[in-house]
């Protein structure tokens, strides 16, 4: 069966989807073991037939000098969202229904003012609210949560008017979305990619582009675990 848009198999499709997926969380292709596995192959030899067919059709390059490594071009037009960004889906914390929490322990952490897309840091320094969480929640580290402006992370189910829940550290691996501080001065909240001597900072959104920069310049305030949602 083929993707009409793109002419691909449903293999081929999902291959691609897996490839693009390794790459942007980990920054390196998968080995053809991961591949076959992904597609419950029995063998290696239909995962080269696949990604020459999709060599052949554009969306995907081999790297020479470097063994197994793939660079993908392209994607299918009918990619969603999920299928791009390798996305992080958010475990959404409903505020506004009590009755159904009535049972759970809770702990409170501070909201540190709203983050965009380009906050100074001082504008996120200082506690202006505190919001009830789950214990199980926020019970290992330190937490704050932040306010969210904007739909540069919309795609990764992150909302204008969310609360977004972070971890205190100054590490991420490869494709967590993090609030990084840049040049001392600028925070924001972006998925990390690092890559040699340069710091990707990606947005969720097509609108937005990619910002670049030396490892010097970004600075890991935190991780994302969780976000709050009022529904009421």
């Amino acid at each position: 069966m083929y993707d009409i848009c793109s002419m691909l198999t449903k293999k081929q499709r999902n291959l691609l989807l897996f490839i693009n997926n390794k790459i942007r969380s980990t920054g390196i292709s998968p080995s053809y073991e991961e591949m076959k596995n992904s597609l419950n192959l029995k063998s290696k030899s239909g995962i080269h037939r696949l990604i020459s067919a999709l060599e052949e059709r554009g969306f995907i390059k081999r790297l020479a000098h470097k063994a197994r490594a793939l660079e993908v071009l392209k994607l299918p037009e009918t990619a969603s969202a999920n299928d791009i960004y390798n996305s992080f889906s958010p475990s959404v914390i409903k505020g506004g229904l009590d009755s159904e929490n009535t049972k759970k322990s809770f702990n409170e952490i501070p909201i540190l003012g709203t983050i965009a897309a380009g906050t100074p840091i001082e504008a996120i320094q200082n506690e202006v609210s505190r919001i009830t969480l789950p214990e199980e929640l926020s019970k290992n580290g330190e937490h704050f949560g932040l306010k969210i402006s904007g739909d540069s992370m919309i795609d990764a189910g992150i909302n204008d008017g969310d609360t977004v829940i972070v971890k205190k550290t100054n590490t991420a691996n490869n494709g967590q979305i993090v609030v990084a501080l840049i040049d001392e001065h600028e925070a924001m909240l972006k998925r990390i990619r690092k890559k040699g001597k340069v710091v990707a900072l990606e947005s969720a959104n097509k609108k937005y582009e990619t910002k670049i920069f030396g490892p010097d310049r970004v600075k890991v305030q935190g991780v994302l675990i969780s976000l709050y949602r009022n529904f009421q």
